[in-house]
């Protein structure tokens, strides 16, 4: 009993260093941003910002929450590396990469706003928007859960694509993190392609991606036979055709109580076409008759890119963890608020954004000390989630305070000058990304 004690202490010390560390490197408007993010913590829904006023625990106007954003600095670079210096106990980090949308289809004065992807549950409907992408790479800190924390939170520019932004990102954070302990980073069937893997070539990670059912990779060239051009490619190996396939180098079956019967297979020394001097391993992941479901014959296709190659008894399971970052996504904008502002600038969208990251932080450093807060036709969990830890921060927040200073009254303001003229924003237009996949012509008989 005495051992939890000091555990309790030791992590309620370590979230109050947290808190001041960051109140310390917060720039311009730190006492306001730290009100609106102590507030939206404890705020269930809202439909505006200025909705954030109504907290207790934000003691300013409700102009001041627009200001907060407009003004106030959250810089998120220089704040990941004490995002990172909360990983020292992790041997070998995972990390999860995606990207997602915020969108604006009606903010027509929103600069740089492009077509996004989308998922939409009416059928025959087009999956895409129209707003911002933010590409996103967090640490996974559990095995199982929902817990992720994004190291880097940033904006797409029309300029980028999501596989350079995942790339800079992924460099950004591996220089940040000892250099002995290479991090494994998860990603989707996005980033399965040749342009992701030579973007990261040199970056010190192992990386695993999901690959699409439809991929064709390729076994090592044979040895030159001395007559024409050397080969580049060895055997094909399609993975929508099982008769191209050679005998596995590793298979695994174990029974796993969620999943039911699961057959693993590993082939090692494979690469893509575009990418042949990137080699890597590619594991089959197969459920034989998951229970209620028929036998799924794709399967799930993963690229293993490392130093070594992947133990299966050890690391199959480990893609599952990627998924985490997709509850992330939907825990920001649907608790934490994330793309409920309407801000106007994408300066303006970022900082938001970064202060979210800061909230996601502070939970998790804070769910050890928490105590459970169920609402009325809700069980008590033991294990905190990202949203049982919000809705329970505000009994939390009573007891250590905030570092932020209280504001000083000062007198009216003088409002909108006598003869200024009010000007209309300006409408900017949709970027539309260029497609440099290369257009092929109908041609005709003499």
């Amino acid at each position: 009993m005495l051992g939890a004690i000091h555990s309790a202490d030791g992590q309620l010390s370590r979230l109050l260093d947290f808190r001041q560390e960051v109140y310390d490197r917060l720039g311009k408007g730190r006492d306001a941003l730290f009100d609106l993010m102590d507030a939206n913590l404890c705020t269930r829904s809202i439909e505006s910002l200025a909705e954030l006023s109504l907290s207790p625990v934000f003691r300013r106007g409700w102009p001041s929450t627009y200001e907060a954003v407009q003004d106030g600095e959250v810089p998120g670079k220089e704040l990941m590396p004490l995002y990172c210096a909360q990983m020292s106990g992790e041997l070998r980090p995972v990390l999860a990469g995606d990207h997602t949308a915020w969108p604006g289809p009606q903010a027509r004065t929103l600069a740089d706003r492009t077509i996004e992807h989308q998922p939409t549950s009416v059928p025959g409907n087009r999956p895409i928007t129209i707003g911002h992408g933010y590409s996103t790479l967090a640490w996974v800190p559990d095995e199982s859960g929902s817990w992720a924390l994004p190291l880097l939170h940033e904006r797409i520019g029309t300029a980028e694509s999501p596989i350079t932004k995942a790339a800079a990102q992924l460099r950004e954070v591996c220089e940040a993190l000892p250099k002995e302990r290479p991090p494994v980073a998860l990603y989707d069937s996005e980033y399965g392609c040749a342009p992701f893997v030579l973007a990261t070539a040199d970056i010190a990670a192992v990386k695993v991606m999901r690959l699409r059912p439809n991929m064709c990779l390729w076994a090592p060239p044979p040895e030159y036979s001395g007559r024409g051009r050397p080969r580049e490619h060895g055997d094909k190996f399609k993975l929508s055709d099982a008769t191209t396939w050679p005998q596995a180098d590793d298979t695994l079956e174990v029974e796993e109580p969620e999943l039911g019967p699961v057959r693993v297979q590993l082939w090692l020394g494979l690469h893509l076409r575009k990418a042949k001097g990137q080699t890597l391993s590619l594991i089959r992941i197969e459920r034989l008759n998951a229970k209620g479901t028929r036998r799924d014959p794709k399967g799930l296709w993963l690229g293993w890119l490392g130093e070594e190659a992947p133990s299966l008894p050890e690391d199959w399971r480990l893609y599952l963890r990627r998924f985490a970052v997709d509850h992330w996504y939907r825990f920001a904008k649907q608790r934490l608020h994330w793309t409920e502002p309407q801000l106007g600038t994408p300066e303006r969208s970022q900082t938001w954004s970064n202060l979210v990251v800061l909230m996601t932080w502070q939970l998790f450093l804070g769910r050890g000390v928490l105590e459970d807060k169920p609402l009325p036709w809700q069980a008590t969990v033991k294990k905190m989630t990202p949203g049982r830890a919000c809705q329970a921060w505000g009994s939390l927040l009573a007891r250590i305070g905030t570092p932020a200073q209280a504001p000083k009254p000062r007198a009216k303001s003088p409002g909108w000058p006598k003869g200024r003229v009010r000007k209309r924003r300006d409408v900017h237009p949709v970027v539309k990304k260029a497609n440099k996949r290369r257009k092929t012509t109908a041609t005709t008989a003499d």
